[in-house]
C-alpha cells in the first residue's frame, strides 16, 4: 500500500513538474505558410467557356478562391462591342455577368475581357486579361492581329490609348459609329486582337473614352493608311499616334499690382533688372541676359559697352531688346576664364513714364572654363540620311537644340555637362520641326521620332566618346 502511494505521488509530481516548465514556455503562434502569389484560376463556367450555339443571358464564371471586382464597367471589353453594357456583380467565388439576349448576332463569336478588374479577395492578385469565350454559331472565329502604337512626336507609348476596327469602310465611321471590336495597350504599346472574323476593317487608335469616337483634332489619333484584311497570317503593324491640333495650355496673367517696397506701402518706380549670370560666370555658350522688371519703352544699345577690366572697350559683340521689350541681349564670342566689364548707362533703358535707372552700373563677371563642359562625338549605326535626320537633345522634357545631319557623327567641342535625352526626326518636309499627320481628305501619316533608349551622361573635361545603335 505505502508502495502504491508513493508511485502515485511521484507521477503527480513528474505531472505538476511538465505542468509549471509548458506555463514558463515562449509561445510561439502557428506559421501561415508562403504568401499568396497566384491569381484566380477559373474551376467551372456555365455555359462553359468556348462554347457554340450558345446566346446567354447569364453567365456565371466560378473560381477557386473568393473574388472581387475593381472598376468592372470600365475595364470590361466585350468583342463585338454590344448595344447595352452588361451587369457585372461578384459573391465569393462567384462572378456573375447579365447580358441582353437581344443584342447578340447571329453566328458570331463574342469574347469578354475582363482586364484588370477580378482580383482575389485576401492578396489582391489580379487575373490579369481574363477573357470568356463563347459562339452564336457551330464555330469559334480565330482570327489574330497583333501590333504596336507609338507617339510620333516622341518615339514614346501611352497604354492609356485604345486600338479599334470598323467594319464600315468609309471614312466617317470614326467619327459617327462606335468601333466594331477595340483593345486596350499593354505597358509596352502593345496590343492583341483574338477571336477575330475573317474580313476587311479600318484600323484607329484613340484615347479610351465612352463613345471612342474622334471628335475632337486635339485628341491623340492614329490611323492606318489602308484596311487590314483579317486572315490566318495577318502581318502585325506599327501605328504612329499624335495630335493634329495642341491643346491650350492653361496660362496665368501676370499680376498687374504695382511692386512695393521693402517695409513701405509706396510704389516701387524705379527701374531694375537680373541676370543670367551664374554665381557671377557667363556660361560659354550662351548670351548675356539682362531681364527688366518694366517694359523697355526707350533702349539705346550704344549705352551698354562690354570692356576689359582696363576698361577699354572691346568690339564685335551686339546688344539688342528682344520682342517682348523686357530682355536686353549681350552676344559675344566668349573666351575662356576672362574677367570682363559691362558697363550701363543710367539713361540706357526708360520705361513709359521715361522712368530710367537709379544709376549708372557697372557688372563685373568671369568667363565659366573651358574645363567645366565636356565634349562630345556621337557614332550612329545604321542612320538613314535619306530620310532627314534631325538631332533633337533634350532635357527635363525641353527641346534644347535641333541639328541637322548630313553624317554618321556628330561632334561638339564644348557641351554642358549633364544628362540628355536624344531623338532622331526623320524630318520629311525638311523644315527642322516635327509635324503631325492629317486624317480627313489627306491621309497624311504624321512625321516619325525615334527615341534613343540611354540617356547620354556628358561628364565635365572629358572627351564624351558614344556608339548609338539605330
Amino acid at each position: 500500500m505505502k508502495r502504491s502511494f508513493l508511485q502515485f505521488a511521484i507521477v503527480i509530481m513528474i505531472l505538476f513538474r511538465v505542468i509549471l516548465l509548458s506555463s514558463c514556455a515562449n509561445i510561439i503562434p502557428p506559421g501561415g505558410g508562403p504568401k499568396d502569389s497566384l491569381p484566380p484560376k477559373l474551376v467551372m463556367s456555365l455555359p462553359k467557356d468556348s462554347a457554340t450555339n450558345v446566346s446567354p443571358k447569364i453567365i456565371t464564371l466560378t473560381f477557386d478562391e473568393y473574388v472581387t471586382l475593381q472598376s468592372a464597367q470600365q475595364e470590361l471589353i466585350v468583342s463585338p462591342t454590344l448595344k447595352n453594357s452588361p451587369l457585372i456583380d461578384s459573391k465569393l467565388r462567384v462572378v456573375t455577368i447579365k447580358l441582353n439576349k437581344d443584342s447578340f448576332e447571329a453566328n458570331t463569336t463574342y469574347s469578354l475581357n475582363f482586364g484588370n478588374a477580378i482580383k482575389d479577395v485576401n492578396e489582391g492578385n489580379i487575373a490579369k486579361d481574363f477573357t470568356y469565350v463563347f459562339s452564336t454559331g457551330n464555330s469559334l472565329d480565330h482570327g489574330m492581329y497583333k501590333g504596336k502604337v507609338i507617339l510620333a512626336e516622341t518615339g514614346k507609348i501611352d497604354s492609356s490609348l485604345v486600338v479599334m476596327l470598323h467594319n464600315n469602310l468609309s471614312d466617317t465611321a470614326i467619327v459617327k459609329i462606335r468601333p466594331r471590336y477595340y483593345t486596350r495597350l499593354n505597358g509596352k504599346g502593345e496590343f492583341s486582337f483574338r477571336n477575330l472574323p475573317e474580313g476587311v476593317f479600318n484600323v484607329y487608335v484613340l484615347e479610351n473614352s465612352f463613345s471612342n469616337r474622334y471628335t475632337d483634332s486635339t485628341e491623340i489619333f492614329a490611323f492606318k493608311n489602308e484596311p487590314v484584311t483579317i486572315g490566318n497570317n495577318t502581318k502585325p503593324d506599327t501605328l504612329f499616334a499624335y495630335q493634329e491640333m495642341k491643346k491650350k495650355e492653361k496660362t496665368t496673367t501676370p499680376s498687374s499690382s504695382p511692386v512695393k517696397l521693402p517695409g513701405s506701402n509706396k510704389e516701387d518706380k524705379r527701374v531694375r533688372y537680373n541676370t543670367s549670370l551664374d554665381n557671377g560666370e557667363q556660361d560659354l555658350l550662351s548670351d548675356l541676359v539682362l531681364s527688366f522688371t518694366k517694359k523697355i519703352s526707350h533702349f539705346d544699345s550704344t549705352k551698354f559697352v562690354l570692356t576689359d577690366t582696363n576698361y577699354r572697350p572691346l568690339s564685335n559683340y551686339s546688344v539688342t531688346l528682344d520682342t517682348g521689350k523686357t530682355k536686353v541681349v549681350l552676344k559675344y564670342s566668349w573666351k575662356d576664364y576672362t574677367p570682363l566689364r559691362l558697363l550701363i548707362a543710367k539713361d540706357a533703358v526708360a520705361d513709359s513714364l521715361k522712368t530710367t535707372l537709379s544709376k549708372a552700373d557697372t557688372l563685373r563677371f568671369f568667363t565659366k572654363r573651358e574645363s567645366d563642359y565636356g565634349s562630345i562625338r556621337l557614332r550612329f549605326g545604321n542612320l538613314d540620311l535619306s530620310k532627314n535626320p534631325v538631332l533633337q537633345i533634350w532635357q527635363s522634357d525641353k527641346l534644347l537644340e535641333s541639328v541637322v545631319l548630313t553624317g554618321t557623327e556628330f561632334r561638339r567641342k564644348l557641351f554642358h555637362a549633364g544628362s540628355y535625352d536624344l531623338r532622331i526626326l526623320y524630318d520629311k518636309n525638311r523644315n527642322g520641326v516635327w509635324d503631325p499627320g492629317h486624317f480627313f481628305g489627306y491621309k497624311r501619316q504624321p512625321e516619325i521620332v525615334q527615341l534613343i533608349p540611354k540617356a547620354l551622361t556628358i561628364r565635365a573635361n572629358w572627351d564624351n566618346e558614344v556608339n548609338i545603335p539605330l
